[in-house]
């Protein structure tokens, strides 16, 4: 695989040096140029693993979190992190958490210290949070706070209007890509899951984040939120391609 086109495709250049500055970076441009998705899902396009380079470097699509993190941490390996993939379950509206393998995300050491990589989980953080309890970590995306959870699992949580609300709970287990592959399938079949429920793109701007879903565009930029909603196909199709440079059949 060609990882200087991946470097390219998020508009990396510098140096490689293993550090955590560098993480950083890699991880807040990846959220800057490569959008998470889940198109195919609506297109009945199959979603495999290991063509996500192909689809976000070549293809410069975006993805889910099964492509965007397993890529990413690709590139990484590449780089010459040390890192593992991991296994996170979201929180949904019931106030429980979806089955094991139902979000993919990474963690990585540096310098003795672990850190959450995310860059398949939409609207989160802009770095990596360091692994510690029970401390606020604010970044240029919001508030965040990682807890221990029914002696298990660690939960990462996201302040929104002073109060944490959880996001995902997760083990420090590595795991294969193989690991997520049922539930890759999952949640491009199941009615059950969010993703078959309603087509979505989003990406990070570097003061909010451009979205558009099959009936609207919204956009929020600092506090100021843009939101309209259309009812034709071509409305979305046009938005689309305006600010993800995605072009798709007309179905």
């Amino acid at each position: 695989m060609d990882y200087s086109a991946y470097l390219k495709r998020i508009n990396y250049e510098g140096d490689l040096n293993v550090s955590l500055d560098l993480l950083k970076k890699l991880q807040y441009l990846h959220l800057l140029h490569v959008p998470f998705e889940n198109l195919d899902i609506h297109q009945g396009v199959e979603i495999k693993m290991e063509n996500a380079f192909s689809k976000l470097v070549e293809r410069g699509r975006g993805g889910f979190c099964y492509e965007l993190n397993g890529a990413f941490f690709g590139l990484l390996t590449n780089i010459g992190f040390q890192v593992r993939l991991i296994s996170g379950r979201v929180a949904n509206k019931e106030q429980g958490f979806g089955e094991e393998f139902d979000h993919m995300a990474i963690l990585a050491e540096i310098d003795g210290d672990c850190y959450l990589v995310d860059v398949g989980f939409g609207d989160f953080s802009a770095e990596p949070l360091k692994i510690m309890l029970n401390t606020l970590q604010h970044d240029r995306y919001g508030d965040f706070q990682m807890e221990m959870f029914d002696n298990t699992y660690l939960i990462v949580k996201k302040l929104v209007n002073d109060v944490l609300i959880p996001e995902y709970i997760f083990t420090e287990i590595a795991r294969i890509p193989d690991d997520f592959r049922e539930m890759c399938i999952y949640h491009q079949k199941s009615e059950n899951s969010s993703f078959t429920k309603k087509k979505i793109c989003s990406i990070a701007t570097e003061n909010g984040r451009i979205t558009v879903t099959g009936d609207r565009l919204k956009i929020r930029e600092g506090k100021e939120v843009m939101e309209k909603e259309f009812e034709k196909v071509s409305e979305f199709h046009h938005y689309l391609w305006k600010y993800f440079n995605i072009q798709l059949s007309a179905r």
